[in-house]
């Protein structure tokens, strides 16, 4: 008999394969990216780099490096303006955190229901105000708020609280606050429906379980379905920040570019577009809207930046 050895058995080269960027990935890839290099991208760089100029009376523009931002913080033409705008986006910011998304909790909470009939419908009355304009919400509610002809006295008084109303969109004391419960009345469903999709991601073995070991409801949700969405409230609550301190439109639309009275309702977003176009005796500036703009970029940036490496960190570390 004849041995074999290892050393006659043939062996095979093997080529190692080497991971190939397809073409067809740039093809499909390309059209999306110059869309978004050509209005996102490239606005967003030149806005970085017109506030770094400023114009005189003939049009011309120099290079002056950060000084727009010093008069925008220091000067007092400005930093009144700036910081009565930014404590107001704040208070428009906390106001949505606190009734909004808790509402949305709520609401998200009471159509997870199981025993709950006609959760479909009531989802669609809730999130339909979303996708309506927000030129016709704010036109609606003042219309309803109106002290001369608003149908809200009436309401009022029909229940027995006529004494409780006011000219809440006429006053400083009251109007941030009405704008804000009107904003929120519009953008609710948004919360709703994550918080209301996480919940019915949750698997109903550990809802059971927790139920057979003599678990209530509100033990139910605080120790089990709570820790289970927080990453979705994280997600929800940084949406809520980066929306709020961009917008603009339902006080354009109710308050119009003064975000009156005297200024109470001014937010970035409406201090932008006057500093930025101009309006009524203020002669607008491009240079100094750009400085405007690029803070509001700097705060949406520092909030995310917090909840990234602040918050979502400890929510990965703690999840299941």
């Amino acid at each position: 008999m004849t041995d074999i050895t290892a050393s006659s058995v043939p062996v095979t080269d093997v080529v190692p394969t080497r991971s190939r960027f397809s073409i067809h990935i740039a093809v499909f890839l390309a059209p999306a990216l110059a869309i978004y290099t050509l209005f996102s991208i490239y606005p967003l760089i030149d806005t970085i780099r017109l506030s770094l100029y400023a114009g005189d009376e003939t049009g011309a523009r120099s290079f002056v490096g950060l000084q727009n931002f010093y008069t925008l913080l220091t000067d007092p033409n400005w930093s009144g303006q700036f910081w009565n705008a930014f404590s107001n986006n704040l208070i428009f910011f906390a106001i949505h955190m606190v009734v909004q998304n808790g509402i949305g909790l709520g609401l998200a909470m009471l159509l997870s229901l199981p025993r709950l009939t006609g959760g479909s419908v009531y989802r669609t009355l809730i999130f339909l105000p979303t996708m309506l304009s927000v030129v016709i919400i704010g036109f609606i509610w003042q219309l309803m708020l109106n002290p001369l002809w608003g149908i809200a006295p009436s309401l009022l008084k029909a229940a027995g609280l006529g004494s409780l109303f006011g000219p809440w969109l006429g006053q400083e004391s009251t109007a941030l606050l009405t704008v804000s419960l009107i904003s929120v009345w519009q953008f609710v469903g948004i919360p709703m429906m994550l918080i209301y999709a996480a919940l019915l991601n949750i698997p109903d073995d550990l809802l059971d379980a927790a139920t057979v070991d003599g678990a209530g409801p509100f033990s139910v949700f605080w120790f089990v379905r709570l820790p289970l969405i927080l990453p979705t409230l994280g997600v929800v609550s940084v949406l809520t920040f980066v929306a709020n301190f961009n917008a603009f439109d339902l006080i354009y639309a109710i308050k119009g570019a003064l975000a009156g009275p005297n200024f109470s309702t001014d937010i970035l977003g409406t201090f932008f577009y006057r500093t930025f176009f101009g309006f009524q005796l203020q002669v607008g500036s491009p240079t100094m809207g750009a400085a405007v703009a690029t803070a509001m970029l700097i705060i949406i940036l520092i909030g995310v930046l917090i909840y990234l490496f602040g918050v979502q960190r400890k929510l990965q570390r703690h999840s299941f």
